[in-house]
């Protein structure tokens, strides 16, 4: 797999507030280099809704050595007031590219469910609450979604590729059924769950079919027993109505499922053929770990650290898993 990355969240401003408050240059300079020489990574998707942070972790990221995706991540915003930020943040990759870079631009990701128009509900929560309600009228949602997209979506490649001179894709969500014809790579957030568990690996041979290079934008899976078969719902036990936050129930933190979970699948994907992959994520800035099981935030999160309320962090067993995968032949 050429490819060997990890996500990295800047910050995206939801409707419950920051993803990650903190935010600062040599915090973001030390992780970076934790990336490239501790966990052998080699490229990192750096997402978040600040154009500006994303310039400075896309210099850092380079600084590195690593390959960098920079991923703008609107999040309930209307069509029409993310194309601005879109060619906005073009023009920052750019930048970048121009001055020695190797940057891959990420022109959004799981729009569907992240911004306002293509699924019913004022926020990402409520559109998020939508996929665990399986059914017809589910279906009928989803099924009216990739006409709308790909219309958006060829608008969005069009913009900014009269301003980035490099390769673009889109994080994909799988039932959003993208036109690959404009992109670079074929992008999808592949997650393993219960669901999909039997036909995982065919769903991912699958994506060859485009005649594009196969990227995993993210995979991954939270830290309590069980979170495996939730694969990308696995964040959704957190209570939000009620101050602080908590978990919606007891679970058991399993940080060996966690790690399991990110060797298997980067096996798939290693016989898949695919050319580069992104767990989900570096740190869960929103999720400390905390001594009282029913307020560790940590097991909700699909950081490969467990941050304290300091936004310290140590790593858990998936940094290890993933620091041993990607060092194997690595000349770091």
């Amino acid at each position: 797999m050429r490819g060997k990355g990890i996500n990295y969240d800047t910050g995206a401003r939801l409707s419950s507030g920051w993803t990650r408050e903190a935010f600062d240059s040599a915090t973001v300079r030390r992780e970076m280099q934790v990336l490239a020489g501790d966990l052998h990574c080699t490229a990192v998707r750096i997402s978040g809704s600040d154009p500006h942070r994303l310039t400075i972790a896309g210099e850092h990221a380079a600084d590195a050595g690593l390959e960098v995706w920079f991923a703008p991540f609107p999040c309930d915003l209307t069509a029409e007031r993310m194309l601005p930020l879109l060619a906005e943040c073009a023009a920052r990759a750019e930048d970048l590219r121009r001055h020695g870079a190797d940057v891959v631009l990420v022109a959004g990701g799981e729009l569907s469910i992240f911004a306002r128009g293509f699924l019913p509900g004022d926020d990402l929560f409520a559109r998020a609450a939508l996929l665990t309600r399986p059914g017809p009228d589910l279906r009928s949602l989803l099924s009216a979604v990739p006409a709308r997209l790909n219309v958006f979506l060829a608008e969005v490649v069009g913009a900014v590729r009269s301003i980035f001179g490099g390769k673009v894709t889109y994080a994909s969500l799988p039932f959003e059924r993208v036109d690959w014809t404009p992109f670079d790579y074929v992008a999808v957030d592949g997650y393993r769950a219960a669901h999909n568990a039997a036909t995982f690996r065919e769903e991912i041979r699958d994506l060859h079919r485009h005649g594009l290079p196969v990227v995993v934008t993210e995979f991954g899976c939270c830290t309590y027993r069980g979170a495996a078969d939730r694969g990308a719902r696995g964040w959704l036990i957190v209570d939000r109505d009620h101050e602080p936050w908590r978990l919606d129930g007891d679970y058991e933190r399993d940080e060996g499922e966690q790690a399991t979970y990110l060797r298997d699948l980067l096996l798939v994907f290693e016989q898949e053929k695919v050319d580069s992959a992104f767990w989900f994520t570096f740190a869960g800035y929103k999720y400390p770990h905390h001594a009282d099981p029913r307020h560790d935030l940590d097991l909700a999160s699909y950081g490969v650290v467990r941050l304290g309320p300091d936004m310290t962090w140590e790593p858990k067993a998936s940094f290890h898993a993933l620091a041993a995968e990607y060092g194997k032949g690595s000349a770091h």
